[in-house]
């Protein structure tokens, strides 16, 4: 985009065009997916991608392009992704036995990784090949041919998925009831299930107090370190994802391998990832950075799949397509708008500072996570309610119906103790899936 028009304003337009449609409908996408099931909703979003890419690719090589057509397609992207991110993070449940989640998910979501290395790539190739469109759209017939090749992926794609086998939907009494009522019944669902609701907070914190400070951290710190510039950003990430994609590897090759619960190692794993990104606002060479991004990215790697793996078993089928739209939402959603404050906040703190401080918020949050209740089998509400969460959730039809309490109680009782008493005694729950 920047090659063809020159216009860096034009550039942030067509990001926001593709971001905040994709944030804002992604809730509509969870109530659809579960309507209609992933499958039908993830095959109709790739048939939409291979036409605006297409249609993107032809423009490019016949020079018919104007921004007003990039915005539409831009627009039109990003609401196509609103509907194929939850259809995709949720149509496994639907496909395979919970006792195969968590190594497919490893597959999965490690395909997915090296896609997303290899793609670039031959992009990348395509255009050093047969030109950027440098010199106008007469040069541009490499920038065509990678969009084209993104087009087949996603028609390639919706080939392998009609072969997909899908599992019987769920018997769902409202199924069909209006999509904004389906939305609302998403949210009771994740906001009344204390376990779920503890999590999603925890991660909704990690998202505004790390990950957001850290998309822009980065760039900058590429920028203004002496003998570091772009190539060293590259290596970094590129670092990041290598160590993201053996962690990936890793979680499907061997999911049961923990440290304690599941919700003990998240949150090790979370502290550990706190202090490597500390020094980071003071390293000097490309390697340092390449060293710790690649740490951080083999262990958020192996915890995504965990965590992944953990939500779908948790939730009924018929509500997966909403829970992973929140999921997801958490991250795209508060993501960039703790970016754009962070961005702000770097006109009063150095670099060095937010690092450190992001990089401490994270590991606050997870030692305070890790001090809450040390017994998952009894968890009380803020109020004291003083019953066993076992004892509740029977009484309620097996349904996760928490007590009542004071709101501080959701990260203080402790992700740990929310995750271990899943592992350890919500097995017998008659939508929760046994073995995890």
């Amino acid at each position: 985009m920047l090659r063809l028009t020159g216009d860096t304003v034009a550039l942030g337009i067509v990001l926001a065009l593709i971001g905040i449609p994709r944030a804002v409908f992604i809730p509509v996408g969870g109530a659809v997916v579960d309507r209609f099931s992933p499958q039908r909703v993830l095959m109709l979003t790739k048939y939409v991608n291979t036409v605006l890419l297409g249609v993107l690719a032809l423009g490019v090589w016949q020079g018919a392009l104007t921004l007003p057509l990039i915005y539409a397609l831009s627009l039109a992207l990003g609401i196509s992704s609103a509907f194929s991110i939850p259809s995709g993070t949720s149509i496994l449940p639907h496909a395979l036995p919970p006792s195969q989640l968590a190594a497919a998910n490893g597959v999965m979501m490690g395909l997915r990784q090296l896609s997303m290395f290899l793609g670039p790539l031959a992009a990348g190739l395509l255009i050093a090949l047969f030109g950027d469109g440098s010199h106008g759209v007469q040069d541009a017939a490499g920038v065509a041919m990678a969009f084209g090749l993104d087009a087949f992926s996603f028609a390639l794609s919706a080939w392998t998925l009609s072969r997909v086998v899908m599992r019987p939907l769920p018997a769902d009494p409202v199924r069909h009831a209006p999509i904004w009522a389906s939305v609302a019944a998403g949210l009771r669902h994740v906001w009344n299930d204390a376990q779920l609701r503890t999590c999603y907070l925890y991660w909704a914190a990690v998202a505004v107090l790390v990950l957001g400070p850290l998309h822009i951290a980065l760039p900058v710190l590429a920028a203004g370190t002496a003998g570091l510039g772009a190539s060293a950003l590259g290596l970094m990430l590129g670092a990041h994802g290598a160590g993201t994609l053996i962690g990936m590897v890793a979680s499907g090759v061997r999911p049961g391998m923990r440290i304690g619960t599941l919700g003990t190692s998240i949150l090790l794993a979370d502290i550990a990832i706190g202090l490597l990104f500390v020094p980071m606002g003071g390293i000097t060479a490309a390697w340092q950075g390449a060293v710790l991004l690649g740490l951080v990215g083999a262990l958020g790697g192996f915890m995504q799949v965990a965590v992944f793996t953990w939500v779908q078993k948790r939730v009924p089928p018929a509500m997966i397509g909403r829970a992973m739209s929140l999921f997801m939402f958490i991250f795209m959603g508060l993501v960039p708008v703790a970016s754009a404050g962070a961005g702000w906040l770097l006109r009063v703190v150095t670099l060095q500072q937010l690092f450190a401080g992001a990089g401490l918020a994270l590991v606050g949050a997870a030692l305070v996570a890790l001090g809450g209740d040390a017994d998952p089998a009894r968890e009380r509400c803020g109020g004291g309610c003083g019953v066993s969460v076992r004892a509740t959730t029977a009484a309620a039809g097996a349904r996760g119906t928490p007590c009542r309490g004071a709101p501080e109680h959701f990260i203080r009782g402790g992700v740990r103790d929310r995750l271990a008493e899943f592992e350890s005694g919500a097995r017998g729950r008659v939508h929760r899936a046994d073995g995890f």
